[in-house]
């Protein structure tokens, strides 16, 4: 099976840090989430954006879902 990484932009690092720990619930994710700062390109207030990048090695994760998830933090699930 492939290695897949979805990326999960979120507003804050709170919210990322948040989001990171309800997916291991929500999702039986065993391998944590790796959270990464990065500012948003064209952004006029140059607020920096979280990124959590989350590995799916069974492939098992819907996109769909995981769009939703973060849209419960504001965010959402970056295209790769």
């Amino acid at each position: 099976m492939s290695d897949v990484r979805h990326v999960l932009v979120l507003p804050d690092r709170d919210a990322a840090e948040e989001a990171a720990e309800a997916l291991g619930e929500r999702f039986g994710i065993d391998e944590e989430p790796r959270l990464v700062r990065d500012a948003l390109a064209g952004e006029d207030d140059a607020e920096d954006a979280q990124w959590l990048v989350v590995r799916d090695e069974a492939g098992r994760l819907d996109p769909a879902e995981l769009d939703a998830f973060a849209g419960e933090w504001d965010g959402w699930r970056e295209e790769p």
